[in-house]
């Protein structure tokens, strides 16, 4: 009998160990370094919106890009904002970010800072939906607006999506993505344009450049269905230049009803981390490859159990933007709103 139980224990024992060994040895996901000194990116930024108070400014930070902190114990940073937040760096090393405030507001607003704590209104922008050329008959819907400076011509892309269609999901499948040119976001190009030659639902569409080529990053906003199996999906598409012609869009990056991407460099600056909500709020996704072409995996996250997530998000976040910012601006960050402590 007392054999008997040192059997069992001793088969315990070993299925206790054998479940350890199997998730410890989970691997964690690359691009992280030993020594934060020798991070090629020091810090990062996510600006977003919260699920009970949409649409307005909130800040939460990182040290490696996959865990994440509120500030302001969970507060708004800046009470004059409104839209979905979008955040660069432009021309004259200041910050910019771009709101609206609504969808059926005529006018795209500008804010510039120095520190990302402190914002002024900087400018306000009308574009003339009915002028676009071959989409004169727009709505007057201005989704999502989107800023982003490229340092080869020096001269900034202001995109938002915009619909031509009435009604559920018409009115979704029917966004097209435009934009408009500025040097100093005071003065902008004549009329906005169409992104892509490609006729296609696309939503919370940036660009980057990335070695060579440019990127967009956007959403499929197709419904999918057995016919179109990409539709609410992460998608990307690429050019040679920074206006296209852009590649029709390459395979799903996320699973369906996934929207709001954001890419950020890993610590190491050798892999790719984007993120992704799975709406109304419900979780965020991360998928992760070391170049732009793919392949692809999904981490495991957002579960709230530490022995499985390999990213945590505070509970509530909704999209916005993530950025990379230096150890400093992180710090002071840290000291002027506080930080969540750790669990």
């Amino acid at each position: 009998m007392n054999f008997n139980k040192i059997k069992i224990f001793l088969y315990a024992a070993l299925l206790l160990f054998a479940c350890t060994r199997v998730r410890a040895q989970q691997p964690d996901p690359p691009g992280q370094v030993d020594n934060p000194n020798e991070a090629v990116n020091q810090a990062y930024l996510f600006a977003h919106m919260i699920h009970e108070d949409y649409g307005r400014l909130y800040y939460t930070v990182s040290l490696d890009g996959l865990h994440w902190h509120a500030l302001n114990n969970m507060k708004r940073v800046f009470e004059d904002y409104k839209g979905h937040p979008d955040i660069c760096k432009g021309h004259d090393g200041r910050y910019y970010i771009v709101g609206n405030r609504s969808d059926a507001s005529p006018d795209i607003n500008i804010w510039v800072s120095d520190d990302l704590i402190s914002w002024e209104l900087y400018n306000t922008f009308t574009p003339d939906l009915k002028s676009t050329p071959d989409y004169s008959y727009a709505l007057q819907r201005i989704g999502a607006p989107k800023l982003y400076f490229d340092e080869d011509s020096k001269q900034y892309v202001l995109s938002w999506h915009t619909p031509h269609k009435e009604g559920g999901e018409t009115y979704w499948a029917s966004q097209r993505t435009l934009y408009v040119l500025s040097k100093d976001l005071k003065t902008f190009s004549d009329h906005p344009t169409r992104l892509f030659d490609w006729d296609m639902g696309t939503i919370d569409v940036f660009i980057r450049k990335i070695g060579e080529s440019y990127y967009a990053i956007l959403k499929d906003e197709t419904y999918p269905t057995l016919y179109w199996t990409t539709g609410k999906t992460i998608r990307i598409a690429k050019a040679p230049s920074l206006l296209g012609p852009y590649s029709e869009p390459g395979p799903s990056i996320s699973p369906n009803f996934r929207e709001a991407p954001m890419l950020i460099p890993s610590p190491d600056g050798k892999i790719w981390y984007m993120y992704y909500e799975q709406y109304p709020g419900v979780s965020y996704g991360l998928s992760i490859a070391d170049n732009m072409n793919g392949p692809w995996f999904q981490a495991s996250g957002y579960t709230f159990y530490s022995d499985w997530d390999k990213y945590s998000l505070p509970a509530k976040v909704r999209h916005g933007c993530m950025i990379t910012i230096s150890r400093t601006e992180y710090d002071k960050l840290v000291e002027h709103f506080g930080i969540e402590e750790e669990d």
